[in-house]
């Protein structure tokens, strides 16, 4: 049990009648739903597991060179700690400098220090470098972000958390990009029946594709990309 302290006394209270003229709102069978699956869960009933099951981690990339960088949706960087300006800093190597953002994850300054060796994976546009996976000289990896999936407290988010949701199969998946024409396959995320993938064409630019869990795939914009 938590600190909680407040009981139900079980004592009898009289429930009156609405008074004339007031209507009661009527609450949707769906958020009923969402209730009964979500509501054993903020209450931490034993046997559930609060694991994310299904939650997707972004494909590893290998760094490119500060002054290679391109708008993508999966690229990654690797240098030293320059600058730190809240969460932001700025990755020094031998080509030039990138700026990265870490988001509420880095709001306290302190998600690296000055000088260390980081290597930063994440999405890069507009000159900026949106971190998702953040790895320390040391070999500690940070995941900076949501893990992905459904909004949070959705009837397909509490499905996911009771382990009743769909679990993507990447491997098939990756397939099915592949054998749409695309190659360089990179894993960014996931929705509730989708995986956000970056991929390359026949061409080597770079797309960014929604790939259903049914293998289904179509492109999205890449943001800051050259049409």
């Amino acid at each position: 049990m938590s600190g909680d302290t407040n009981t139900i006394d079980g004592t009898a209270r009289e429930i009156r009648e609405p008074a004339p003229g007031k209507t009661t709102k009527k609450i949707p069978a769906r958020s009923w739903v969402v209730a009964a699956i979500a509501g054993p869960l903020a209450l931490g009933a034993a046997g559930l597991s609060l694991a994310q099951g299904n939650a997707v981690q972004p494909t590893p990339v290998d760094p490119v060179a500060i002054q290679a960088l391109a708008p993508s949706s999966a690229t990654a960087i690797k240098g030293e700690v320059a600058e730190i300006f809240g969460n932001k800093f700025v990755v020094q190597d031998p080509t030039g400098r990138a700026l990265v953002e870490t988001g509420p994850a880095g709001e306290s300054g302190k998600l690296v220090s000055k000088g260390e060796a980081v290597t930063v994976q994440g999405r890069f546009e507009t000159g900026f470098l949106h971190a998702s996976v953040l790895t320390h000289g040391d070999g500690r990896k940070v995941v900076i972000g949501p893990a992905g999936g459904p909004p949070t407290g959705s009837l397909d988010w509490a499905k996911d958390k009771l382990g009743l949701g769909p679990t993507p199969d990447v491997p098939a998946l990756t397939a099915a990009v592949q054998a749409a024409g695309y190659s360089d396959v990179r894993v960014t995320g996931r929705g509730p029946r989708h995986l956000e993938v970056a991929a390359k064409d026949r061409d080597g630019r770079e797309h960014q594709l929604h790939v259903g869990f049914d293998g289904q795939v179509r492109e999205r914009p890449v943001p800051g990309a050259r049409l």
